[in-house]
């Protein structure tokens, strides 16, 4: 170890705090694996043809204080301003219950996707009550569990019409010109690859003697329109077009719902359920459906099955039809969603229930009714009749800029629709001061604005008679007891108790990075100048953002090698598609648009073929060796096969297989020499900052998971950004938008529907690589090869490590295999995995990327004392495999188990609870007893109901 690095300086304080191991745990491991030093080891690992020269220029480390007040001075640059733009983005209430006690807790954003349900009962009880109320006020009975943006559930709702469609329909998707202009660029970008024509104009104008395979209309209308869709729902639904309807989940409070009108499908954003405006997000977007689309609708579904002893238990459902599993012949790439904004977005439901959440919606309308009854006062008209909380206002005597200048005098944002009309949205927090400010603003000379006691008697509601909602909704019990702030502190706290978060133990999930996310990253995201603006506010008020943006991509990009990054795709899946598509348009750019053929290893993640895909592309599968690595002869042989038509080759690096493949700058000579580009998944980039940069070792472009190696909480499944690095020649193609100036200047649309992405959790990253500097985030990277290599040296000689690299280490994750225990003994790697739970740990990544293993990833965060807990318990479980197989049988034990009147079997209660002495200590009860799985999937239920019915 150097000297410098024992040295307790102030500057290196935070990257001390961030890595587990101190210096001694750091030297006895060492000693463990027989290498002399961290670089010894680095050395043997990493090949030293692709190790980076010199050390990161990044910023000298500063101090959690320190990176806190310089990213508070960045951020007191922006300008939060009363903002009335609309366009889907709602200013709205974060109830402090509910900020405290889930957006700010650690029990709930470290938490990992709840693929293990018996330790997440608490978080799919929160997303099954979300699934609920998007059902009930949708009124369509199939939910999922939430979705990116509006945007992009849009995009995913046109893909499933297209899967769906007769060979015989036609293969054009009608777009309202009613909806918001960001949702229509989406769905351009995404139709143009799968070879989709897109018409945007007037759904009144749209045939059904010649109907397209899907339709997508906007309700309320984004100028603040109500149209009565019904007729032509039906209409066109009886001629074969799926129709979608993108609608405003407060709205249907007081509206007749979109499975009443007829609609197929309906999608939107909950952003408005307490969820902060954040520069665009990250929100959580819903989707529901009709029962006949259970198995084509994307992404993740909650569902209700039952545990062994009966006892009512929810897990992901069809997990079968999700794109990990089922690669290239996926409908949808997306292998996430927005838990932790789903889950806030449901308990804001639960704290107002259905009569707060009406009541929101009646005080939001009933104040736009009178800021259009005095606007029309003033003499401007009010061009909607019917609207919910959005008037479209032609002006009288002035242009609309000239409003625009009054508004932003006042400090106030609203949206200009042309030269004489301007859109007014309304929302949670706009009070009848606020009103009259709006009013001030529009009238031509002070004075004239009308008192609200002479203009209020003659308020009507402007919602159509047709399309009241008189269909109840939100009426389970959960939304209908938890109204007052201790049985809303106390529902949240239980549900928490239900889920092993980070809080609780190491999480070693395998190419997921349960690394720590440090409180003081977690602040600024409820600063109001982080979480206060608008996406589409005027950029002169967003200065703060700009440099932040400015300043992390140039960070990235000096940590990757790359010459531009893009901000903007807001999951990996999300990056993975925004890269193909740049690699897609720069082949079409130089008259080569032929090249459509993606090369993919097979070894690598689900989402990559399934991208692919999405992205225009044929996958074309290549073979791995005996140790894992790409089969270099096979990979020539169809790179040869396809030389005229090779766009790309996605590589994951390290393998998935967990180690440093040797020749991957001669993988890359291979697919530059036939003319192709070099897609790099940046999945495990965790193994590679300071070491190494892909943009100096062949791959063209990259994404990264800020939310893996950059600190971003896992947030239980969401949310993640996905940001892509690309080299100068594919600069020119990053991702635009059609509000704000970003990307090249011929780039590919908007994968997403905000220009930056989930912008207010990028100061998270932001602050980590301040705080770590080059040299801390350095040995953050050394340090999780260490701790990878520790465990995988402790657990040979009890589970086989599946792959090494040349010298015998892995990178910064192994692999063991159950594969002959299996064999030998009948137990399966599931079985380790739920009796892992009984010793308080989360499994490891579960028979992926092979069959019957498991995949294991410390990160650096964790202590030698950390790791050694969790090999304690893998080889206690093996031992226990041989000697009490039906230990792992029954696994894991719930309390309710446990205290039963009876218990005949072969083994006592505290073998069962307590397998190691340690565990007493913090002992983290399973909610359930092993999930009934096929129970589950066939009789799904997801939506909250009497569980009596179903179980």
């Amino acid at each position: 170890m150097s000297e410098r690095w024992d040295n307790h300086t102030e500057s290196r304080e935070f990257a001390r705090r961030h890595i587990g191991p101190d210096a001694l745990e750091t030297a006895a491991m060492l000693k463990e694996l027989g290498v002399s030093s961290l670089d010894a080891l680095i050395d043997k690992t990493v090949p030293s043809s692709i190790r980076t020269q010199g050390a990161l220029s990044l910023p000298s480390p500063v101090s959690e204080f320190q990176a806190l007040r310089r990213l508070e001075a960045m951020a007191s640059q922006n300008k939060v301003y009363r903002t009335y733009i609309g366009l889907g983005y709602h200013d709205c209430i974060t109830p402090p219950v509910i900020q405290r006690n889930v957006l700010e807790n650690p029990g709930w954003y470290t938490q990992y996707t709840p693929y293990q349900a018996e330790i997440a009962q608490g978080r799919l009880e929160a997303l099954l009550n979300f699934q609920t109320m998007v059902a009930d006020l949708t009124g369509l009975p199939i939910a999922n569990a939430s979705l990116l943006d509006e945007g992009t559930a849009a995009a995913e709702a046109m893909t499933m019409a297209l899967g769906a469609k007769k060979r015989e329909a036609s293969n054009i998707f009608f777009i309202s010109r009613e909806c918001h202009p960001q949702t229509i660029a989406v769905i351009q970008t995404r139709a143009e690859p799968l070879g989709v024509e897109v018409i945007v104009g007037c759904h009144e104008d749209v045939a059904a003697q010649d109907p397209p395979f899907g339709i997508l209309l906007q309700y309320p209308a984004s100028t603040g329109d109500i149209f009565d869709y019904e007729a032509f729902n039906r209409r066109m639904s009886a001629a074969g077009s799926m129709v979608i309807m993108a609608c405003d989940l407060l709205a249907l409070t007081l509206l007749k719902s979109p499975g009443e009108l007829g609609a197929d499908v309906a999608i939107g954003s909950a952003q408005r359920f307490g969820v902060p405006l954040g520069f665009g997000g990250p929100h959580a977007a819903f989707y529901a459906t009709k029962d006949e689309h259970k198995r084509r609708i994307p992404g993740r579904i909650i569902g209700i099955s039952k545990d062994v002893n009966g006892r009512r238990a929810l897990r992901m459902a069809l997990q079968t039809r999700e794109q990990h599993i089922r690669r290239d012949k996926a409908t949808s790439n997306i292998c996430t969603s927005q838990v932790l904004l789903a889950v806030m977005a449901s308990m804001y439901a639960v704290y107002h229930g259905p009569k707060g959440l009406r009541e929101i919606a009646q005080r939001i309308h009933a104040r736009t009714a009178l800021l259009a009854e005095g606007l029309t006062r003033l003499g401007h008209k009010v061009k909607n009749h019917f609207y919910f909380d959005t008037l479209r206002v032609c002006v009288s005597g002035c242009s609309a800029e000239d409003i625009r200048k009054k508004a932003l005098e006042r400090q106030i944002n609203i949206r200009v629709l042309d030269t004489k009309t301007v859109g007014v949205s309304l929302h949670e927090k706009a009070s009848l001061d606020d009103v009259r400010d709006l009013l001030e603003v529009f009238a031509l000379e002070k004075g004239l604005v009308p008192r609200f006691e002479e203009i209020g008697a003659k308020i009507q509601q402007h919602i159509p008679a047709g399309l009241t909602r008189e269909s109840a909704f939100l009426s389970h019990p959960v939304f209908n007891q938890h109204h007052s702030e201790t049985k809303m502190l106390r529902y949240i706290r239980q549900l928490e108790s239900r889920d092993l978060s980070l809080t609780r133990a190491m999480i070693p999930l395998g190419s997921c990075t349960m690394k720590l996310n440090a409180s003081a990253e977690l602040f600024p995201i409820t600063w109001p100048t982080i979480n206060g603006l608008h996406p589409f506010s005027p950029l002169d008020q967003c200065q703060g953002y700009k440099d932040l943006t400015g300043e992390l991509e140039r960070l990235l990009a000096e940590c990757t090698g790359f010459d531009k990054i893009s901000l903007q795709p807001n999951s990996g899946a999300q990056g993975e598609y925004a890269g193909l598509l740049v690699i897609r348009k720069y082949h079409q750019t130089r008259g080569q648009a032929e090249r459509n053929v993606c090369l993919i290893p097979r070894s690598a993640h689900g989402t990559n073929p399934a991208s692919a895909v999405m992205a225009g592309m044929k996958v074309t599968v290549t073979e791995c060796d005996e140790n894992g690595n790409v089969d270099i002869v096979d990979l020539e042989r169809k790179a040869q096969e396809h030389s005229q038509n090779l766009a790309a080759l996605m590589i994951t690096y390290p393998s998935t297989h967990g180690v440093f493949e040797e020749n991957v700058t001669k993988i890359c000579d291979i697919i530059h020499r036939h003319g192709g580009q070099v897609y790099m998944d940046g999945a495990n980039m965790n193994a590679q900052v300071g070491l190494c940069k892909p943009g100096e070792f062949g791959p063209d472009v990259c994404h990264l998971n800020l939310h893996k190696t950059f600190c971003i909480p896992h947030g239980g499944g969401g949310p993640g950004v996905g940001p892509i690095g690309v080299k100068a020649h594919l600069a020119p193609f990053l991702p635009t938008h059609p509000l704000a100036t970003t990307g090249g200047d011929r780039g590919i649309g908007p994968v997403s529907a905000a220009p930056w992405g989930s912008a207010s959790i990028l100061p998270i990253s932001l602050m980590y690589i301040w705080m770590m500097g080059g040299e801390g985030l350095t040995h953050a990277t050394k340090t999780a090869i260490l701790n990878a290599n520790y465990i995988a040296n402790r657990l040979e000689p009890h589970f086989p490590v599946l792959y090494r690299g040349s010298n015998g280490f892995v990178a910064h994750e192994c692999i063991v295999d159950l594969r002959r225990i299996k064999a030998t003994t009948g137990i399966e790697v599931e079985d380790v995995a739920k009796r892992l739970m009984d010793y308080g740990f989360h499994a490891p990544t579960v028979s992926f990327p092979v069959a019957g293993t498991l995949m294991i990833e410390p990160t650096e965060s964790e202590s030698k004392d950390e790791l050694d807990r969790f090999c304690d318990a893998m080889i206690s479980i093996r031992l226990e495999i041989e000697q009490q197989p039906i230990l792992l049988k029954n696994a894991p034990h719930s309390a309710q188990t446990l205290v039963a009147n009876e218990w005949q079997l072969p083994y006592t209660r505290e073998q069962a609870a307590f397998p190691k002495p340690w565990v007493r200590d913090n002992k983290f009860w399973p909610h359930v007893a092993r999930v009934d799985a096929a129970f589950g999937d066939r009789n799904l239920i997801c939506t909250c109901g009497p569980v009596d019915d179903y179980v």
